[in-house]
């Protein structure tokens, strides 16, 4: 069960906005109802213009079975290390608990490589105790505490 990848487009807004919701730890205003909504719309555009984001999906065997976006950050310290963000890992219900998203953490990291990046992060939900698992057993370090401020 090999994955490849190919770049998010707006016709697979549906897709993207139904997994998001489908997450059961997240509390949003997002409307599976309204998958082009304006600034759905909006916000895929800008990511489809900025050289330093990639919004993907995954696919296997045809099918699209996750998502992920990767955000390349420039930045002075550790001597100027480019650091990749990685958000929206999500994968399909039907496809979950099946090595996947080793794979899309591997191929992310891989990315980052590829683009001159030294170091790769992300953040977790305080809830997802086995998603903290998941990344502690693929080398990541719990090395921050997290802040958000909701506008």
């Amino acid at each position: 069960m090999t994955l490849t990848y190919r770049k998010a487009v707006e016709a697979d807004l549906p897709y993207i906005v139904q997994l998001l919701t489908e997450d059961a730890v997240r509390v949003t205003d997002d409307r599976p109802d309204e998958p082009f909504h304006p600034r759905y719309v909006a916000a895929m555009r800008e990511l489809d213009s900025d050289p330093n984001q990639m919004m993907m999906l995954a696919v296997l065997n045809g099918e699209t079975v996750g998502t992920i976006q990767l955000t390349f950050i420039p930045g002075i310290a550790g001597l100027g290390t480019k650091r990749c963000l990685v958000e929206a890992v999500h994968i399909s219900p039907a496809h979950r608990s099946k090595g996947l998203g080793t794979q899309m953490i591997q191929w992310a990291i891989e990315q980052a490589r590829h683009r001159g990046c030294g170091m790769v992060q992300l953040t977790s939900n305080k809830k997802r105790l086995d998603a903290h698992r998941f990344y502690e057993r693929l080398g990541f370090l719990k090395s921050h505490e997290g802040f958000k401020n909701y506008l």
